[in-house]
């Protein structure tokens, strides 16, 4: 399964989120950056990564910029990655952007989502720009040289395509049913 290629339109989406709301990708319609990002609870990858999402989106939130996270695993097969549990962990760590379950894996599989995370950004026109991971290095914050997703947003704000608009995403795969 390959992603959306570059230059692609947003798909649309209505999924669940943690909140109990039906969220739609036009919900951030006024928004000048979104960034689709399909993500879980159980893998060490994601929660590796999950405070520089939150900090990326507190930072540029003031920005016009909007993050959506999207759990596509079975839970059957990872339990973790429950309903339930996606409410726990979004509540326990103040998500400021809202996630969503994929349940029917449809949303995924149109994006051609393989792993978590992996990162969808569109700029205002809904136009993918960027696609990868959120930067060089998972382990350790403070050995991070590439800040993919920072570079991309910065270049997106200015009205400018991102130096770096593709990287391999590194991370669990998705848990198909």
């Amino acid at each position: 399964m390959a992603p959306i290629a570059l230059e692609s339109r947003l798909i649309p989406f209505a999924l669940k989120g943690t909140d109990g709301r039906v969220h739609r990708a036009d919900d951030s319609a006024k928004a000048k950056v979104l960034g689709v990002i399909f993500h879980c609870n159980h893998c060490p990858y994601a929660q590796a990564w999950e405070s520089r999402l939150i900090q990326v989106q507190r930072d540029y939130a003031g920005r016009g910029v909007q993050l959506v996270l999207i759990n596509a695993n079975d839970p059957v097969k990872y339990p973790g990655d429950s309903f339930e549990q996606m409410q726990g962990r979004a509540q326990d760590k103040q998500y400021p952007f809202p996630y969503l379950v994929d349940e029917t894996q449809d949303v995924a599989k149109q994006y051609g989502a393989t792993r978590t995370p992996e990162i969808f950004l569109f700029d205002e026109k809904r136009i993918l720009r960027y696609h990868g991971a959120p930067d060089d290095n998972y382990e350790d914050v403070n050995a991070v040289r590439q800040p993919y997703l920072r570079d991309a947003l910065d270049a997106l704000l200015a009205g400018t395509p991102p130096k770096i608009r593709e990287t391999k995403p590194v991370g669990c795969t998705i848990k198909w049913k």
